[in-house]
């Protein structure tokens, strides 16, 4: 059979569902789209969402409570940049924070230059900032992200823990990261996911990150499932796709799986006794 036109099958247990997102559109987007060289200005460091950017959020937000998508989350990882933790936590938050709910705000008033209300946590999935997943490191301010202690305070549920560095030590000012060594980090992030117990995850990053990781698969699929998996993401889109574990890098054990037998008794299947017999037969 064909490999190409043959089904996959794989233990539920060796899957996680991913639901990618690329953050919704930057003030970095509609400069360097006027000009390219406004992607080096500084002007535009760790930009931050535009109004229209804050419409898209409002707009997959409204699509992940439709859809139930909401319900099902169970951990949403997030770019430690300005513009895709606005919105990962404008998508995948609570309604508006209130004073006296003693849980800590996802993001506080106006953060970035929102002019949007505080957004509550409560409910919510845990938030957790992963540098593996920021966008191509190096050369353009907008891709540097600030001091962990100048975030905190602006986004006091997300869990900046895994971030080794308080200051941005992996951009580098005259060196732009190589979309190879994007595409290694992507996998190496992947094999990450894989030391989490959590089975359906958001990730919300970045357009060349994205791009990038998804282009190292495909090649055993039909075409055209190629390129739904290896396009550019436009702005606040959404793609959920599940990824498999084929070395045993989990450890999990499955959860639905029941080994039956209970209570004991003889159970051979005819096709298993046809062949013991035949077995038994050839051994006289």
């Amino acid at each position: 059979m064909d490999v190409i036109s043959s089904p996959g099958l794989y233990p539920l247990h060796r899957c996680k569902t991913l639901h990618l997102v690329r953050h919704a559109q930057g003030v970095h987007n509609v400069e360097g789209e006027k000009d390219h060289a406004a992607y080096l200005s500084e002007s535009l460091f760790d930009a931050h969402l535009t109004p229209l950017g804050w419409q898209q959020v409002d707009h997959l937000r409204k699509h992940v409570h439709e859809t139930g998508l909401s319900k099902k989350i169970e951990l949403v990882i997030v770019s430690p940049l300005l513009r895709t933790m606005q919105t990962a936590v404008g998508v995948f938050g609570s309604e508006g924070y209130k004073d006296g709910i003693d849980v800590p705000p996802l993001m506080v008033e106006n953060a970035g230059e929102s002019n949007r209300p505080a957004i509550s946590s409560l409910n919510c999935p845990p938030f957790v900032a992963v540098e593996l997943c920021r966008e191509h490191l190096g050369v353009h301010p907008c891709d540097r992200r600030k001091s962990i202690g100048e975030y905190r305070p602006v986004f006091p549920a997300i869990d900046f823990s895994l971030i080794a560095s308080d200051e941005d030590n992996l951009w580098e000012a005259n060196s732009r990261e190589k979309n190879e060594e994007v595409a290694v980090r992507g996998m190496k992030f992947l094999n990450w996911l894989w030391t989490r117990k959590e089975r359906e995850i958001a990730i919300v990053t970045h357009s060349g990150f994205l791009y990038h990781t998804l282009s190292v698969f495909g090649n055993d699929c039909h075409p055209s499932v190629k390129s739904e998996i290896c396009t550019h993401f436009a702005n606040c889109e959404l793609r959920s796709v599940v990824i498999v574990d084929r070395s045993m890098m989990g450890s999990d054990p499955a959860t639905t799986n029941y080994p039956g037998k209970i209570p004991s008794g003889l159970d051979l299947p005819s096709d298993v006794a046809d062949e013991k017999l035949l077995n038994d037969g050839e051994g006289k």
